[in-house]
């Protein structure tokens, strides 16, 4: 941070994610490459400080390359069907020997703890055992996988107690153990998404060697209903491992986990910025569109006051204390966004001469750019149509630009309702802008 005011600023912006996250369940897969390109470390430091926020954490990796290493060492081709490994016996040797490495590397990461560092004072205690219960894949498309498994049950009554207790973390590998003691080997994907699903995760995070997702145009794909997900997938333009990420991460979603993130972990902190950004840094997919449009109630007062201080502070909105604004909720709409407010509008009407104002018109910095102003601006010209009202004016110090360029014209305060013209502010000053709906 910059300056103080900053540091601030961005504490106070973060403070409603920490506020909703204590005590919530994160399942978190990231892939082998993560490991091979060196940034376990700097991931261990990220998850110890969702874990230090009271947040609980099951840790699931990957080892696909670490596997394949291992098969080039032993001079053994690896084979694969649609993606996934078709495991023999000395492909599992291979993944029981990557895992093994792979826990020890893990369980080092998570025990830094040198003087002024993230990991300063953190104490994680890493858990893992035989929690994941597994079959075999069998034959599919006329190709048997051998050893290669699928999850059949996550010991989600022997992780719920781990997870209890303060500064722990699970740990699962991707192999399972089946009830007359086979072992297979595992996607990291179908571990995660059966984890989630078994232990009704809050979340589930790929922190994946893929990069951001991007529709067929290539534009960024930041958000998705899982009924939407399905139809980028059915579309065919993701990648291989995209596609195999985001068909997981709609099973999870679908059998009640709330939210599924997928994220590259290219990008520092993007674990970190994912959780307590708005935006995030990745895809996003969850049941249910989570941003709506609508009418407030009382509970959405004191997220409209968050949003309108800053402004009524430098002058841009009149004050509104919260007796007012409990008084008139009725006239708000807001935008809501997973739980948190980012946009709002008043709407007064004046019946007898079938004019309304909008007042109030916020949306947060953390959105703006976005066109949700343009969105809660077509949503009161609409909830005005529908009052009967033919026309909509604003007053304005600062802002008239912007309304000029969505169809507002200026007027006078002579073009005002009379009840409005006896309230206004002449030592404001505020210009009146007029629109025909």
């Amino acid at each position: 941070m910059e300056t103080p005011t900053q540091f601030v600023q961005w504490l106070r912006s973060v403070a409603p994610y920490i506020h909703a996250f204590g005590g919530k369940t994160f399942v978190v897969a990231f892939p082998g490459e993560l490991v091979a390109a060196g940034a376990l470390p700097v991931l261990a430091q990220d998850l110890s400080l969702l874990v230090g926020l009271g947040i609980r954490i099951v840790l699931v990796h990957g080892s696909r390359p670490q596997v394949a290493e291992q098969l080039d060492l032993r001079n053994v081709e690896g084979r694969f069907h649609n993606g996934v490994r078709v495991t023999d016996t000395a492909a599992l040797e291979c993944a029981k020997e990557a895992a093994g490495e792979l826990r020890l590397d893990i369980e080092a990461a998570f025990s830094q703890g040198l003087p002024n560092t993230p990991m300063s004072n953190a104490q994680i205690s890493i858990v893992s055992g035989n929690f994941v219960v597994a079959r075999p894949l069998g034959v599919i498309d006329g190709v048997d996988f051998e050893l290669t498994g699928v999850t059949r049950k996550i010991a989600a009554e022997k992780i719920h107690p781990i997870l209890q207790t303060e500064d722990n973390l699970v740990l699962l590998s991707p192999l399972g153990f089946s009830p007359t003691g086979e072992i297979f080997n595992l996607t990291l994907e179908d571990v995660a998404a059966s984890a989630a699903i078994a232990l009704h995760a809050d979340k589930l995070i790929f922190i994946t060697e893929t990069p951001m997702i991007v529709d067929a145009a290539g534009t960024e794909i930041r958000e998705l209903s899982s009924h939407m997900a399905e139809a980028v997938l059915q579309a065919g333009f993701l990648s291989d491992s995209a596609a195999f990420y985001m068909q997981h991460a709609i099973k999870a979603c679908n059998a009640g986990v709330d939210r599924a993130h997928i994220i590259p972990f290219e990008m520092d902190g993007s674990a970190l910025l994912e959780v307590f950004t708005h935006d995030g840094v990745g895809t996003m997919i969850s049941h249910e569109n989570l941003e709506s449009l609508r009418q407030a109630t009382i509970e959405d007062v004191g997220g409209i006051i968050k949003l309108i201080e800053p402004l009524e502070a430098d002058g841009t909105l009149v004050y509104r204390g919260r007796e007012l604004i409990e008084r008139e909720i009725d006239q708000f709409s807001v935008i809501d966004h997973d739980g948190v407010i980012f946009g709002c509008a008043a709407l007064y009407p004046f019946p007898e001469s079938k004019m309304g104002e909008m007042a109030c018109l916020t949306v947060s910095q953390d959105a703006q750019t976005q066109g949700d102003g343009e969105r809660i601006l077509k949503h009161m010209e609409n909830r005005a149509r529908a009052a009967g009202l033919t026309k909509l004016f604003v007053l304005t110090t600062r802002t008239s630009h912007w309304f000029k360029k969505r169809g507002f014209v200026p007027a006078t305060v002579d073009d005002l309702p009379k009840d409005r013209q006896h309230m206004y502010n002449w030592q404001r000053r505020s210009q009146v802008l007029i629109k025909t709906l």
